[in-house]
Protein backbone atom coordinates (compact mmCIF):
# COMPACT_ATOMS: atom_id res chain seq x y z
CA UNK A 1 0.00 0.00 0.00
CA UNK A 2 2.79 2.44 0.92
CA UNK A 3 4.54 1.64 -2.34
CA UNK A 4 1.32 2.33 -4.24
CA UNK A 5 0.83 5.70 -2.50
CA UNK A 6 4.43 6.70 -3.20
CA UNK A 7 4.00 5.83 -6.87
CA UNK A 8 0.76 7.81 -6.98
CA UNK A 9 2.44 10.86 -5.41
CA UNK A 10 5.30 10.70 -7.90
CA UNK A 11 2.86 10.33 -10.79
CA UNK A 12 0.72 13.24 -9.51
CA UNK A 13 3.76 15.48 -9.16
CA UNK A 14 4.93 14.52 -12.63
CA UNK A 15 1.54 15.34 -14.11
CA UNK A 16 1.61 18.76 -12.47
CA UNK A 17 5.02 19.52 -13.95
CA UNK A 18 4.16 18.26 -17.45
CA UNK A 19 0.86 20.16 -17.48
CA UNK A 20 2.66 23.47 -17.67
CA UNK A 21 2.02 25.43 -20.85
CA UNK A 22 5.05 26.95 -22.64
CA UNK A 23 4.72 30.29 -24.44
CA UNK A 24 7.75 31.12 -26.57
CA UNK A 25 8.35 34.79 -27.39
CA UNK A 26 11.96 35.25 -28.56
CA UNK A 27 14.51 32.68 -29.69
CA UNK A 28 18.15 33.58 -30.21
CA UNK A 29 17.55 37.12 -31.42
CA UNK A 30 20.76 39.07 -32.02
CA UNK A 31 21.56 42.35 -30.29
CA UNK A 32 24.00 44.85 -31.80
CA UNK A 33 26.15 47.78 -30.69
CA UNK A 34 23.83 49.99 -28.62
CA UNK A 35 25.63 53.19 -29.63
CA UNK A 36 25.61 52.50 -33.38
CA UNK A 37 22.83 53.37 -35.88
CA UNK A 38 20.19 50.68 -36.10
CA UNK A 39 21.28 47.75 -38.23
CA UNK A 40 19.21 46.58 -41.19
CA UNK A 41 19.52 42.84 -40.52
CA UNK A 42 16.29 40.86 -40.85
CA UNK A 43 14.24 40.23 -37.70
CA UNK A 44 12.18 37.14 -36.83
CA UNK A 45 8.55 37.01 -37.93
CA UNK A 46 6.11 39.20 -35.97
CA UNK A 47 9.04 40.92 -34.23
CA UNK A 48 10.13 44.55 -34.49
CA UNK A 49 13.53 46.04 -33.73
CA UNK A 50 12.98 49.17 -31.66
CA UNK A 51 16.74 49.71 -31.41
CA UNK A 52 19.91 47.66 -31.69
CA UNK A 53 19.45 46.90 -28.00
CA UNK A 54 15.69 46.18 -27.86
CA UNK A 55 13.20 43.95 -29.67
CA UNK A 56 9.43 43.72 -29.28
CA UNK A 57 6.81 41.10 -30.10
CA UNK A 58 3.04 41.32 -29.66
CA UNK A 59 1.36 38.59 -27.65
CA UNK A 60 -1.48 37.04 -29.64
CA UNK A 61 -4.95 36.51 -28.21
CA UNK A 62 -4.30 32.77 -28.19
CA UNK A 63 -1.12 33.30 -26.16
CA UNK A 64 -2.83 35.69 -23.76
CA UNK A 65 -5.68 33.21 -23.28
CA UNK A 66 -3.14 30.50 -22.47
CA UNK A 67 -1.75 32.23 -19.39
CA UNK A 68 -2.77 30.83 -16.02
CA UNK A 69 -2.24 32.21 -12.51
CA UNK A 70 1.27 30.82 -12.03
CA UNK A 71 3.81 32.28 -14.45
CA UNK A 72 7.55 31.71 -14.65
CA UNK A 73 9.49 33.84 -17.13
CA UNK A 74 12.82 32.52 -18.43
CA UNK A 75 15.44 34.63 -20.18
CA UNK A 76 18.66 33.30 -21.72
CA UNK A 77 21.44 35.62 -22.83
CA UNK A 78 24.15 34.22 -25.11
CA UNK A 79 27.69 35.43 -25.70
CA UNK A 80 28.70 37.07 -28.96
CA UNK A 81 31.06 40.03 -29.12
CA UNK A 82 30.63 41.93 -25.84
CA UNK A 83 32.75 40.68 -22.97
CA UNK A 84 31.62 43.15 -20.28
CA UNK A 85 28.82 43.15 -17.73
CA UNK A 86 25.80 45.01 -19.10
CA UNK A 87 22.29 45.86 -17.92
CA UNK A 88 19.28 44.32 -19.65
CA UNK A 89 15.61 43.87 -18.96
CA UNK A 90 12.15 42.71 -19.95
CA UNK A 91 9.44 45.31 -20.47
CA UNK A 92 5.73 44.99 -21.07
CA UNK A 93 4.52 47.66 -23.48
CA UNK A 94 0.85 48.70 -23.59
CA UNK A 95 0.39 49.89 -27.16
CA UNK A 96 -2.90 51.55 -28.20
CA UNK A 97 -5.07 48.93 -29.86
CA UNK A 98 -4.38 48.28 -33.52
CA UNK A 99 -0.91 49.86 -33.89
CA UNK A 100 1.15 47.51 -36.03
CA UNK A 101 4.39 49.02 -34.78
CA UNK A 102 5.69 51.80 -32.58
CA UNK A 103 8.92 53.49 -31.52
CA UNK A 104 10.90 53.70 -28.29
CA UNK A 105 9.81 57.31 -27.86
CA UNK A 106 6.12 56.89 -28.67
CA UNK A 107 4.43 58.78 -25.83
CA UNK A 108 1.17 56.87 -26.31
CA UNK A 109 2.89 53.66 -25.18
CA UNK A 110 2.96 52.81 -21.46
CA UNK A 111 5.73 50.52 -20.24
CA UNK A 112 6.43 48.36 -17.21
CA UNK A 113 9.87 46.91 -16.56
CA UNK A 114 8.93 43.48 -15.25
CA UNK A 115 12.46 42.05 -14.93
CA UNK A 116 16.10 43.13 -15.01
CA UNK A 117 19.35 41.22 -15.29
CA UNK A 118 23.08 41.89 -15.44
CA UNK A 119 25.11 40.05 -18.06
CA UNK A 120 28.38 38.39 -17.01
CA UNK A 121 31.84 38.92 -18.49
CA UNK A 122 31.61 36.34 -21.30
CA UNK A 123 34.00 35.01 -23.92
CA UNK A 124 32.06 33.42 -26.78
CA UNK A 125 34.85 30.87 -27.27
CA UNK A 126 34.62 29.47 -23.74
CA UNK A 127 31.88 27.39 -22.14
CA UNK A 128 29.30 28.13 -20.89
CA UNK A 129 28.29 30.53 -23.64
CA UNK A 130 24.81 31.21 -22.23
CA UNK A 131 23.47 32.41 -18.89
CA UNK A 132 19.89 31.70 -17.68
CA UNK A 133 17.68 34.04 -15.65
CA UNK A 134 14.35 33.05 -14.14
CA UNK A 135 11.56 35.16 -12.61
CA UNK A 136 8.28 34.31 -10.91
CA UNK A 137 5.86 36.88 -12.35
CA UNK A 138 2.46 35.61 -11.24
CA UNK A 139 1.21 39.20 -10.97
CA UNK A 140 1.29 39.53 -14.77
CA UNK A 141 -1.68 37.16 -15.01
CA UNK A 142 -3.89 40.01 -13.77
CA UNK A 143 -2.74 42.02 -16.79
CA UNK A 144 -2.80 39.27 -19.42
CA UNK A 145 -6.31 38.18 -18.41
CA UNK A 146 -7.79 41.68 -17.99
CA UNK A 147 -10.14 42.23 -20.94
CA UNK A 148 -10.47 45.95 -20.20
CA UNK A 149 -6.72 46.32 -20.72
CA UNK A 150 -6.72 44.02 -23.75
CA UNK A 151 -9.60 45.91 -25.38
CA UNK A 152 -7.70 49.19 -25.04
CA UNK A 153 -4.13 48.01 -25.66
CA UNK A 154 -2.12 45.41 -27.52
CA UNK A 155 0.39 43.82 -25.15
CA UNK A 156 3.95 43.65 -26.46
CA UNK A 157 6.89 41.97 -24.72
CA UNK A 158 10.19 43.81 -25.09
CA UNK A 159 13.59 42.22 -24.46
CA UNK A 160 16.70 44.37 -24.24
CA UNK A 161 20.37 44.37 -23.40
CA UNK A 162 22.57 47.37 -24.11
CA UNK A 163 25.94 46.08 -25.26
CA UNK A 164 29.01 47.43 -27.04
CA UNK A 165 31.68 45.39 -28.85
CA UNK A 166 34.68 47.70 -28.61
CA UNK A 167 36.68 45.80 -25.98
CA UNK A 168 35.76 42.40 -27.41
CA UNK A 169 36.90 43.54 -30.87
CA UNK A 170 40.47 43.26 -29.61
CA UNK A 171 40.17 40.95 -26.59
CA UNK A 172 38.02 38.08 -27.91
CA UNK A 173 39.19 35.86 -30.73
CA UNK A 174 36.86 36.09 -33.72
CA UNK A 175 35.31 39.44 -32.74
CA UNK A 176 37.50 41.81 -34.76
CA UNK A 177 35.31 44.21 -36.75
CA UNK A 178 32.04 42.75 -35.47
CA UNK A 179 29.12 44.68 -33.92
CA UNK A 180 26.88 41.81 -32.73
CA UNK A 181 27.03 41.72 -28.94
CA UNK A 182 24.58 39.17 -27.44
CA UNK A 183 21.78 36.79 -28.30
CA UNK A 184 18.55 36.66 -26.32
CA UNK A 185 15.70 34.21 -25.79
CA UNK A 186 12.55 34.50 -23.67
CA UNK A 187 9.70 32.16 -22.81
CA UNK A 188 6.97 31.76 -20.23
CA UNK A 189 5.89 28.60 -18.43
CA UNK A 190 2.42 28.79 -16.91
CA UNK A 191 -0.01 26.59 -15.00
CA UNK A 192 -2.94 26.87 -12.59
CA UNK A 193 -2.52 26.76 -8.83
CA UNK A 194 -5.97 26.60 -7.17
CA UNK A 195 -4.52 27.95 -3.91
CA UNK A 196 -3.60 31.29 -5.50
CA UNK A 197 -6.39 33.82 -5.08
CA UNK A 198 -4.63 37.20 -5.22
CA UNK A 199 -5.55 39.17 -8.34
CA UNK A 200 -5.61 42.82 -9.37
CA UNK A 201 -7.99 44.62 -11.70
CA UNK A 202 -6.17 47.91 -12.25
CA UNK A 203 -2.73 48.94 -13.37
CA UNK A 204 -0.69 52.14 -13.00
CA UNK A 205 2.66 52.44 -14.85
CA UNK A 206 4.90 54.88 -12.99
CA UNK A 207 8.56 54.80 -14.12
CA UNK A 208 10.34 52.70 -16.74
CA UNK A 209 14.17 52.69 -16.63
CA UNK A 210 14.16 56.21 -15.24
CA UNK A 211 17.65 57.46 -14.40
CA UNK A 212 18.65 59.38 -11.30
CA UNK A 213 21.77 61.54 -11.63
CA UNK A 214 22.55 60.30 -15.16
CA UNK A 215 26.18 61.45 -15.17
CA UNK A 216 25.45 65.15 -14.85
CA UNK A 217 24.97 66.09 -11.20
CA UNK A 218 27.44 67.22 -8.57
CA UNK A 219 29.52 65.10 -6.22
CA UNK A 220 27.44 66.22 -3.24
CA UNK A 221 25.72 63.52 -1.18
CA UNK A 222 22.06 63.98 -0.44
CA UNK A 223 21.00 65.04 -3.92
CA UNK A 224 19.64 61.79 -5.28
CA UNK A 225 15.91 62.34 -4.84
CA UNK A 226 13.23 61.32 -7.33
CA UNK A 227 9.63 62.41 -6.80
CA UNK A 228 6.80 60.64 -8.61
CA UNK A 229 3.39 62.30 -8.49
CA UNK A 230 0.26 60.43 -9.56
CA UNK A 231 -3.48 60.94 -9.31
CA UNK A 232 -6.13 58.33 -8.55
CA UNK A 233 -9.65 59.10 -9.75
CA UNK A 234 -11.00 56.70 -7.13
CA UNK A 235 -9.73 54.82 -4.10
CA UNK A 236 -7.69 51.67 -4.60
CA UNK A 237 -7.47 48.63 -2.34
CA UNK A 238 -4.53 46.28 -1.94
CA UNK A 239 -2.21 48.62 -3.87
CA UNK A 240 1.05 46.79 -4.55
CA UNK A 241 4.05 48.69 -5.88
CA UNK A 242 6.72 46.78 -7.82
CA UNK A 243 10.22 48.29 -7.90
CA UNK A 244 13.41 47.45 -9.82
CA UNK A 245 16.50 49.51 -9.04
CA UNK A 246 20.24 49.17 -9.62
CA UNK A 247 23.16 51.60 -9.13
CA UNK A 248 25.79 51.93 -11.85
CA UNK A 249 29.12 53.67 -12.31
CA UNK A 250 32.15 51.43 -12.77
CA UNK A 251 35.04 53.83 -12.35
CA UNK A 252 36.93 54.47 -9.11
CA UNK A 253 34.48 54.83 -6.20
CA UNK A 254 31.62 54.08 -8.62
CA UNK A 255 28.15 53.64 -7.17
CA UNK A 256 27.94 50.00 -8.20
CA UNK A 257 30.82 49.26 -5.81
CA UNK A 258 29.36 50.96 -2.74
CA UNK A 259 26.37 49.55 -0.85
CA UNK A 260 23.98 52.30 0.19
CA UNK A 261 20.56 52.39 1.82
CA UNK A 262 17.60 53.21 -0.41
CA UNK A 263 14.51 54.82 1.11
CA UNK A 264 11.02 54.93 -0.38
CA UNK A 265 8.21 57.03 1.06
CA UNK A 266 4.58 57.31 0.01
CA UNK A 267 2.85 60.55 0.97
CA UNK A 268 5.66 61.26 3.48
CA UNK A 269 5.33 57.87 5.16
CA UNK A 270 8.35 55.61 4.81
CA UNK A 271 7.21 52.32 3.26
CA UNK A 272 10.39 50.52 2.21
CA UNK A 273 14.08 50.61 3.09
CA UNK A 274 16.65 48.34 1.48
CA UNK A 275 20.32 48.03 0.65
CA UNK A 276 20.95 46.23 -2.65
CA UNK A 277 23.33 43.31 -2.97
CA UNK A 278 24.87 41.66 0.05
CA UNK A 279 25.03 38.16 -1.42
CA UNK A 280 27.98 36.17 -2.69
CA UNK A 281 28.62 36.31 -6.43
CA UNK A 282 30.60 33.05 -6.43
CA UNK A 283 27.65 31.00 -7.83
CA UNK A 284 27.87 33.11 -10.99
CA UNK A 285 31.63 32.73 -11.48
CA UNK A 286 30.99 29.91 -13.96
CA UNK A 287 29.33 32.35 -16.40
CA UNK A 288 32.15 34.91 -16.16
CA UNK A 289 34.50 33.29 -18.67
CA UNK A 290 36.31 36.49 -19.68
CA UNK A 291 38.97 37.67 -17.26
CA UNK A 292 37.99 40.71 -15.18
CA UNK A 293 38.98 42.58 -12.04
CA UNK A 294 35.88 41.65 -10.05
CA UNK A 295 36.17 37.88 -9.92
CA UNK A 296 39.94 37.54 -10.17
CA UNK A 297 41.57 34.14 -10.54
CA UNK A 298 40.45 32.50 -7.29
CA UNK A 299 37.22 32.25 -5.28
CA UNK A 300 36.45 35.01 -2.78
CA UNK A 301 34.83 34.52 0.63
CA UNK A 302 31.25 35.64 1.23
CA UNK A 303 32.50 38.44 3.51
CA UNK A 304 34.43 39.98 0.62
CA UNK A 305 31.46 39.97 -1.73
CA UNK A 306 28.95 41.24 0.81
CA UNK A 307 31.17 44.15 1.80
CA UNK A 308 30.63 45.96 -1.49
CA UNK A 309 28.51 44.23 -4.13
CA UNK A 310 25.15 45.63 -5.26
CA UNK A 311 24.50 42.94 -7.87
CA UNK A 312 26.33 40.05 -9.51
CA UNK A 313 27.37 39.83 -13.17
CA UNK A 314 25.21 37.00 -14.45
CA UNK A 315 22.40 37.34 -11.91
CA UNK A 316 18.76 38.42 -11.98
CA UNK A 317 18.00 41.67 -10.16
CA UNK A 318 15.47 41.31 -7.30
CA UNK A 319 11.97 42.67 -7.88
CA UNK A 320 11.07 44.50 -4.67
CA UNK A 321 7.62 45.54 -3.57
CA UNK A 322 5.49 47.07 -0.88
CA UNK A 323 1.73 46.97 -0.35
CA UNK A 324 -0.71 49.60 0.92
CA UNK A 325 -4.08 48.27 2.04
CA UNK A 326 -5.96 51.35 0.85
CA UNK A 327 -5.14 54.45 -1.18
CA UNK A 328 -7.65 57.29 -1.31
CA UNK A 329 -8.67 59.08 -4.47
CA UNK A 330 -6.56 62.16 -5.27
CA UNK A 331 -2.89 63.08 -5.58
CA UNK A 332 -0.12 60.93 -4.15
CA UNK A 333 3.66 61.34 -4.12
CA UNK A 334 6.33 58.67 -3.99
CA UNK A 335 9.74 59.84 -2.87
CA UNK A 336 12.72 57.67 -3.81
CA UNK A 337 15.95 58.65 -2.10
CA UNK A 338 19.53 57.39 -1.80
CA UNK A 339 20.85 59.93 0.73
CA UNK A 340 24.52 58.90 0.76
CA UNK A 341 24.97 58.56 -3.01
CA UNK A 342 27.95 60.58 -4.19
CA UNK A 343 28.48 59.84 -7.92
CA UNK A 344 32.20 60.42 -7.58
CA UNK A 345 33.58 62.42 -10.49
CA UNK A 346 30.00 63.16 -11.62
CA UNK A 347 29.89 59.60 -12.90
CA UNK A 348 27.14 57.00 -12.65
CA UNK A 349 23.40 56.64 -12.32
CA UNK A 350 20.65 54.77 -10.52
CA UNK A 351 18.19 53.12 -12.91
CA UNK A 352 14.70 52.97 -11.43
CA UNK A 353 11.47 51.34 -12.61
CA UNK A 354 8.16 51.24 -10.77
CA UNK A 355 4.53 50.31 -11.35
CA UNK A 356 1.44 49.65 -9.24
CA UNK A 357 -1.33 47.06 -9.39
CA UNK A 358 -4.43 47.33 -7.23
CA UNK A 359 -8.13 46.61 -6.89
CA UNK A 360 -10.50 49.39 -7.92
CA UNK A 361 -13.72 49.64 -9.88
CA UNK A 362 -12.21 50.50 -13.23
CA UNK A 363 -9.06 50.43 -15.31
CA UNK A 364 -6.43 52.95 -14.22
CA UNK A 365 -3.66 53.55 -16.71
CA UNK A 366 -2.92 57.22 -16.10
CA UNK A 367 -0.25 59.76 -16.96
CA UNK A 368 2.16 60.43 -14.13
CA UNK A 369 4.73 63.16 -13.59
CA UNK A 370 8.16 62.84 -12.04
CA UNK A 371 10.71 65.42 -10.99
CA UNK A 372 14.26 65.33 -9.66
CA UNK A 373 15.00 67.43 -6.60
CA UNK A 374 18.39 68.21 -5.10
CA UNK A 375 18.40 69.22 -1.42
CA UNK A 376 21.96 70.17 -0.52
CA UNK A 377 24.30 70.28 1.25
CA UNK A 378 23.20 67.71 3.78
CA UNK A 379 24.62 67.82 6.45
CA UNK A 380 24.96 71.60 6.43
CA UNK A 381 26.50 74.26 8.66
CA UNK A 382 24.26 77.08 7.40
CA UNK A 383 22.29 77.18 4.15
CA UNK A 384 20.24 74.46 2.45
CA UNK A 385 19.47 74.82 -1.26
CA UNK A 386 16.57 73.33 -3.21
CA UNK A 387 17.26 72.71 -6.88
CA UNK A 388 14.59 71.39 -9.24
CA UNK A 389 13.10 71.99 -12.67
CA UNK A 390 9.97 73.10 -10.82
CA UNK A 391 10.02 76.40 -8.93
CA UNK A 392 10.19 76.24 -5.13
CA UNK A 393 7.08 77.95 -3.75
CA UNK A 394 7.50 77.50 -0.02
CA UNK A 395 9.79 75.89 2.58
CA UNK A 396 8.66 75.34 6.18
CA UNK A 397 11.25 74.37 8.78
CA UNK A 398 10.25 72.05 11.63
CA UNK A 399 12.14 70.68 14.59
CA UNK A 400 12.52 66.91 14.93
CA UNK A 401 9.63 67.08 17.43
CA UNK A 402 7.34 68.68 14.85
CA UNK A 403 7.40 72.31 16.06
CA UNK A 404 7.30 74.85 13.22
CA UNK A 405 10.34 77.15 13.36
CA UNK A 406 10.33 79.17 10.16
CA UNK A 407 8.81 79.59 6.71
CA UNK A 408 10.43 81.06 3.60
CA UNK A 409 9.22 81.58 0.06
CA UNK A 410 12.53 80.87 -1.60
CA UNK A 411 14.70 77.99 -2.82
CA UNK A 412 17.20 78.55 -0.01
CA UNK A 413 16.77 78.38 3.74
CA UNK A 414 19.22 79.59 6.41
CA UNK A 415 19.76 77.22 9.36
CA UNK A 416 22.86 78.96 10.74
CA UNK A 417 21.02 80.30 13.80
CA UNK A 418 19.75 76.86 14.86
CA UNK A 419 21.62 74.44 17.13
CA UNK A 420 23.09 71.23 15.73
CA UNK A 421 20.53 68.50 15.24
CA UNK A 422 17.89 67.10 12.91
CA UNK A 423 15.33 69.31 11.15
CA UNK A 424 12.48 68.60 8.76
CA UNK A 425 11.88 70.72 5.67
CA UNK A 426 8.34 70.72 4.28
CA UNK A 427 8.88 71.74 0.66
CA UNK A 428 6.19 72.86 -1.78
CA UNK A 429 7.02 73.02 -5.49
CA UNK A 430 5.18 74.62 -8.36
CA UNK A 431 2.09 72.64 -9.28
CA UNK A 432 1.31 71.67 -5.69
CA UNK A 433 3.96 68.94 -5.39
CA UNK A 434 4.80 68.68 -1.68
CA UNK A 435 7.22 66.50 0.27
CA UNK A 436 9.19 66.41 3.54
CA UNK A 437 12.98 66.06 3.75
CA UNK A 438 15.25 65.45 6.75
CA UNK A 439 18.24 67.77 7.16
CA UNK A 440 21.14 67.43 9.58
CA UNK A 441 22.56 70.69 10.95
CA UNK A 442 26.23 70.38 11.95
Amino acid sequence: MKKYLLSLLIFTGFCKITSQTPIDVFSQIVFYDGYAPNVSAAVPANTIRLANFRYAKKLTNAELNSFENKIQMNVTIGALCDNYDRIGGVHLALVPKGQASYTLNDTSVKRLEVARYITPFMNKNLSPTEVPYSYQVDNLYSIFSNMAIRNAYDLWVELDVFGVPYAANTQVVGCAGRNDVFTGSLNFMTYTDPSVTTTFNSLLPLLDSNELNNYNNTDQPGETVRLVNFNLTQSAANAKFFIVSTPHGANTNGEEYVRRQNFISLDNNQVLTFTPGGTSCEPFRVYNTQGNGIYGTSPKPDSWWTSWNNWCPGDAVPIRSFTVSSLSAGNHTIKYEVPTAVFYGQDGRIVLSMYMQSNSQQLSVKDVSSVDVSVFPNPTADFVNIRSDKKTINISVYSAEGRKLNEVKDSKVDLSAYPAGVYILDIVLEGGLQFKHKIIKK
